[in-house]
């Protein structure tokens, strides 16, 4: 679908340089159990795409090669690879942090009864989607009935100890807008999610991020059929902050897809948009090469859809970037 998105590569965004790369972002297979309308993906229960067995095996081993601190997880829904909670184990013996990206409801999923202790055992952490507090809001965004499997799986996360202090075991949760508008401030919505979710559900938490949707895939496929990809492109570009480049994701994160291939963000990924080798752009690295070759220092490649990380007060897999230090 994103081949019929206005997106080009010829842009006026400004040029960015990778640092030493610290987060290895790995997309296991685009298969999921639910279908939001603002999925930059394009997932669900009908997609195939998954990661072999072949290229699973790589990523410890770059791990471990090139010394990444976090591993995060992604997808579709990630724990639906067959290889999830192996790759969990070999990353977590290696001492390094692993990020869950998780949709909530996948833990009702047959032979997902146990996933939940399985995260907590492994000490992982779990960032999870909830683009609102209220019922009717999550329902039109992700589905009939999303909102109370959320909260079920919410609060089985909480009596393992997920979001309460002193646990060791953190819950972050994800807000996207309901539509073509940037994210409010995240400090002043976070308190409003944890009032409310305490409130009338007793749930905690530890941190909410706000992201903007990126005008790419189902979400940009959207904002085409409205009449909207326009005027939507032009509020991102209008509210560039050149101070969010200090630390947009793309400087210190590898993206890698279900085939093996390198990209410099999760966005990238969506538009083919590969990490070329050496400048040629018809070409495109493997996860392979991470064992023999070190990326800091080289161009990232940019395009119209990078002044949706910058809008604002910026966006990236850690949410708002406004506040935070630059290096």
């Amino acid at each position: 679908m994103h081949a019929t998105l206005p997106l080009i590569e010829e842009t006026g965004f400004p040029a960015l340089r990778r640092r030493r790369s610290t987060t290895l972002q790995v997309n296991l297979g685009y298969r999921c159990n639910q279908t939001c309308v603002h999925c930059h993906v394009n997932a669900g229960p009908t997609r195939r795409e998954m990661m072999n067995a072949e290229v699973l095996a790589l990523v410890p081993q770059v791990l471990a090669k090139r010394g990444f601190e976090t591993l995060d997880l992604t997808g579709g829904a990630p724990e639906l690879h067959e290889g999830f909670r192996q790759l969990v184990r070999e990353a977590r013996s290696l001492e390094i942090k692993v990020i869950d990206r998780c949709n909530l409801t996948i833990l009702f999923e047959p032979g997902q009864n146990d996933l939940a202790g399985f995260l907590a055992g492994q000490q992982v952490e779990v960032v999870a989607s909830l683009p609102c507090y209220s019922r009717e809001n999550v329902d039109k965004q992700r589905g009939e009935g999303v909102f109370d499997k959320s909260i079920a799986a919410l609060q089985i996360l909480n009596e393992l100890g997920y979001g309460r202090p002193d646990s060791g075991l953190t819950l972050q949760l994800v807000y996207n807008p309901q539509g073509p508008s940037l994210p409010p401030d995240q400090q002043g919505l976070e308190a409003d999610y944890k009032r409310e979710l305490y409130e009338h559900f007793g749930i905690v938490f530890n941190r909410l991020y706000t992201l903007a949707n990126m005008p790419i895939q189902r979400f940009g496929s959207l904002l085409i059929s409205k009449g909207q990809f326009n005027t939507y492109m032009r509020l991102l570009k209008d509210n560039f902050r050149a101070a969010n480049l200090a630390d947009v994701m793309c400087r210190d994160l590898i993206s890698v897809d279900w085939r093996g291939y390198l990209y410099d963000c999760d966005f990238n990924q969506q538009l083919d948009l590969a990490m070329p080798a050496d400048g040629d752009t018809a070409s495109r690295r493997h996860l392979a090469e991470l064992l023999n070759t070190d990326l800091s220092g080289r161009l990232i490649r940019v395009a119209d859809h990078c002044y949706g990380c910058t809008a604002g007060q910026g966006s990236s897999c850690s949410g708002a970037l406004q506040g935070e230090t630059g290096a």
